[in-house]
């Protein structure tokens, strides 16, 4: 396929081991041999690279104790929890019981989009304010 397309084949396994990225000439031509926009590869370059930095972004933010006080999570080692693999719960937590600044934290923490993801997620709350505090902090994005 490198030499079909024109390229170094060093090129080609150094996007395959994620070790370079995919730029807009090598879109085009990846493009063209599989018959895709010619952006195509360039969008899902970008996709990986937002998503990339938020796990960075995330796994930088994991010192939990710093950010939102332990009795929030009152029924779990607070140094246990994953802010990546236990969004859901994070989320749904600090939503439910945490302040004001608690919640601007989160926001800083996981972003609009992917909190907005995690609202959607949680199936029942024993807190009847949630449903306000999103409205307060969400109304644009839970509508």
């Amino acid at each position: 396929m490198a030499k079909q397309i024109g390229e170094h084949p060093q090129i080609i396994n150094a996007i395959t081991k994620e070790r370079r990225g995919i730029n807009p000439k090598l879109s085009i031509k990846l493009g063209s041999y599989f018959n895709a926009e010619s952006d195509y590869f360039m969008l899902l370059q970008a996709t990986y690279e937002v998503s990339r930095t938020l796990k960075n972004q995330i796994s930088n933010n994991n010192n939990l104790k710093e950010k939102f006080r332990s009795s929030i999570f009152w029924d779990t080692m607070i140094e246990r929890i994953d802010l990546e693999k236990n969004k859901k719960y994070v989320i749904q937590r600090v939503l439910e019981r945490g302040s004001h600044e608690e919640i601007e934290e989160l926001i800083k923490i996981y972003g609009s989009v992917v909190i907005k993801k995690g609202i959607g997620k949680i199936d029942d709350s024993f807190i009847p304010n949630l449903n306000r505090i999103v409205e307060k902090y969400f109304l644009t994005l839970y509508r």
